[in-house]
């Protein structure tokens, strides 16, 4: 019997073509927009989670506070300095830390001239640095000791027209607020613009250039092995707090696990698309109205039909199922669309950040889970709108309906 209200409700479908069509419009944008959302999210959110593997649980972030990126902090009693650096570096617990200096200056090439991130680091810790982004160099070398107007760039300046109109090659020359290094390294390519357009040089050699007396923008540690990460993190807030002369609650920096920093991204994002996926929700919303609209107009058109069904031995149960069925399949189908069109628009837009904004971390995270969910709720979404008008049908007594003009 179930198989005749498929036969039935298909067929109703097929008769009424552009009507079947139109309401599927309105369910097929909002599981598109979902699925892109989704699928885009998760692989966001994976892409992030692949650098905090990187970073490792037992590492900690210490920085000054500022609602600007690392480097940013320009007032003397916020700025890190190397002597924190080395304090931070005698906590019990504390394996090693690594000082990053972050600035942006002017970097000319040939007859380019463009804004940059240099990040001047001490020669001795550059192979550190790069396990802990878990890169390597792909051409050259990296920085030593000896190195003074050395540089090692980020995989964009390497490629033609992604920062430079000719990749920069090992070699070569580049100069930054007018003083020339000389190109001994490149590294593989990470998956973001900022530390793709890096480049990395002696801290001392980056002090020197853009008058910076001492300044930390960011301190890595490393706990030792064995030693409980929070507990190090808690040590060093409240020593280096002491150290500073500060007060409990007003510290001008901040100190934050690996682990945290990934929850407190994860909280935001979170949100952000919990507040994107309502806003395509309201699309399927108006898309269920459609269905019931649908399904009303139907019930109406069809009222004689009924009658004639209801009098041939047709059960409330019968027509009900019918008209269930005709429902669902509007929300099935538009599902179905919404689900191809929402992984041709994540793709889309992971090909766009790929090719011209130099990104992997938008990733479209293809699951079997998102898209069969996506068609499970698409078919609901359609039978539950036409619940309301599938009851009418059933109600309808076979005398009245057959009366009906």
């Amino acid at each position: 019997m179930k198989k005749d209200y498929f036969i039935l409700a298909l067929g109703n479908l097929k008769h009424r073509g552009l009507r079947s069509w139109l309401t599927i419009l309105g369910v097929f944008i909002g599981i598109a927009a979902v699925v892109a959302l989704i699928s885009l999210g998760q692989g966001l959110q994976n892409g992030i989670e692949k650098q905090f593997e990187n970073l490792g649980k037992d590492k900690i972030v210490i920085q000054p506070v500022g609602m600007g990126p690392p480097g940013s902090a320009t007032s003397e009693s916020l700025i890190l300095t190397s002597k924190d650096l080395e304090f931070i570096k005698n906590i019990n617990g504390v394996d090693w830390t690594i000082g990053y200096l972050i600035k942006t200056g002017q970097a000319k090439f040939k007859d380019e001239a463009k804004v940059g991130y240099g990040i001047g680091i001490n020669p001795e810790d550059f192979d550190l640095s790069l396990g802990l982004q878990g890169v390597k160099i792909i051409e050259g070398r990296g920085l030593k000791d000896e190195d003074k107007f050395k540089a090692v760039l980020g995989y964009n300046h390497a490629v033609d027209e992604e920062v430079w109109e000719r990749g920069i090659k090992v070699g070569e020359k580049i100069e930054i607020e007018g003083y020339e290094f000389k190109v001994v390294g490149i590294i593989e390519k990470i998956g973001n613009p900022f530390d793709d357009g890096a480049i990395y040089v002696p801290k001392e050699t980056l002090k020197e250039i853009l008058n910076v007396k001492d300044e930390e923008s960011q301190i890595i540690a490393k706990v030792e092995e064995g030693a409980d990460v929070n507990y190090v993190a808690e040590e060093i807030e409240r020593r280096l707090r002491n150290f500073r002369n500060e007060k409990e609650g007003q510290e001008t920096f901040s100190v934050s696990t690996s682990e945290q920093l990934l929850n407190s991204f994860q909280d935001i994002f979170g949100i952000v698309q919990a507040v994107l996926i309502g806003i395509a929700a309201i699309s399927l919303f108006v898309g269920g109205i459609g269905i019931m609209n649908t399904m009303y107009t139907s019930v109406l058109e069809r009222t004689k039909e009924i009658g004639v069904m209801k009098a041939v031995g047709a059960k409330n149960s019968d027509i009900l199922y019918i008209f269930l069925f005709e429902s669902g399949f509007l929300g099935l189908v538009g599902g179905i669309i919404g689900v191809v069109f929402g992984i041709a628009l994540s793709k889309g837009v992971e090909y766009i950040a790929a090719n011209f904004l130099g990104t992997n971390f938008l990733e479209a995270s293809m699951d079997l889970t998102l898209i069969f969910g996506a068609l499970i709720f698409s078919f609901l979404v359609g039978a539950v709108s036409g619940v309301f008008p599938a009851m009418q049908a059933a109600r309808l007594k076979p005398v009245d309906a057959l009366r009906h003009e």
